[in-house]
């Protein structure tokens, strides 16, 4: 099965070489490597330059076509007619040497199959279930364990834990992302993935694009896309399809306009799976806006970084306020 990686990039040259490391490791390759670079200097280039990789072709982009979702359009363009799966990821992941092979091979076991996800392995420490005592400090899920994060514990609580499992929208939103889906070796059907590490039939970009109402740094715009996706059909995420996510500081917004990205972006995704929630929904969305915004805000006196926290929360809590006379058009 001929297949399609393509990596936008903006600012993380060093980042982008290990990843691409990794790639060349796999027992599985790509057809080709579509390389998108928003970066405003020449570093990436220079790294590509001075390491060949296979089947890799470098593409520079500027101010018109920069951002993630405007990157990820400009790529799709690029792709060769006989590629069957174009496969996405973060510029700062690194992969497991049989990540594409476990990818590719869901394809082929699930044939309805339009989407799969990978699955990251480094942000959550999962441990078999043993105790069949209900402990709220944890969320068990498919005879795994993990700890529960207290904003989850604190939700419980006040009765705004999501009424979906991991991986699919609540009718609040708000919910489980796939780091509640644990290493078990499975593949579960979702209704959700990681952008960062997903791939897709080429079908499916004879009627979809990513939304350009995602700018820039592109918060939430996987979860809009997989949703629309999953209106045509079905969508999985691989949890042998391995890989580490690092989070590079580099390329990211600052904390004010991710808090409001946070809402914003939040609130559009929200509205595209339930474009007219019902009361008791509208109300459990805002309340959990306003407990998490708060929780963000207690953070000033709790952890180390008072002023990422601080901004962050500010960016949240005006994010909300400009909701009540500036809300995002939902057919942009």
């Amino acid at each position: 099965m001929d297949f399609t990686l393509i990596i936008c990039t903006y600012m993380r040259s060093m980042s982008l070489l290990k990843l691409l490391k990794s790639v060349k490791e796999q027992t599985v390759y790509p057809s080709e490597i579509l390389i998108i670079d928003g970066s405003t200097n020449d570093e990436t280039q220079s790294i590509l330059e001075n390491n060949s990789f296979e089947c890799l072709k470098y593409y520079k982009v500027g101010d018109k076509d920069r951002g993630l979702t405007k990157q990820r359009n400009y790529g799709l363009g690029l792709v060769a007619k006989d590629s069957q799966v174009i496969c996405f990821l973060d510029d700062d992941v690194v992969l497991e040497s049989d990540y594409f092979e476990n990818l590719i091979e869901t394809y082929k076991v699930n044939p309805a199959a339009l989407a799969v996800g990978g699955y990251i392995t480094n942000e959550v420490s999962w441990s078999k279930s043993v105790s069949k005592t209900k402990n709220t400090n944890m969320f068990c899920f498919d005879g795994w364990e993990r700890n529960e994060p207290s904003r989850f514990r604190l939700r419980h609580k006040l009765g705004l834990l999501p009424d979906a499992p991991p991986g699919y929208l609540p009718t609040f939103a708000h919910g489980r992302s796939i780091g509640f889906l644990p290493p078990s070796g499975e593949v579960y059907e979702v209704e959700l993935i990681m952008g960062g590490v997903s791939s897709y039939k080429k079908e499916v970009f004879d009627k979809l694009s990513f939304s350009t109402y995602f700018e820039g740094y592109g918060l939430y715009e996987d979860a809009d896309f997989s949703l629309r996706v999953s209106k045509l059909g079905k969508l999985y995420v691989n949890t042998n399809a391995r890989l580490s996510h690092y989070h590079e500081a580099s390329g990211r917004p600052n904390h004010f306009k991710y808090g409001k990205m946070v809402v914003r972006n939040g609130w559009y995704v929200w509205r595209v799976k339930y474009p007219k929630p019902n009361f008791k929904a509208r109300l459990k969305w805002n309340a959990t806006v306003l407990l998490l915004t708060t929780v963000r805000f207690v953070n000033v006196f709790t952890i180390q970084n008072k002023k990422e926290a601080f901004t962050e929360a500010l960016g949240r809590k005006l994010g909300w306020l400009s909701l009540l006379f500036n809300k995002p058009r939902l057919d942009s």
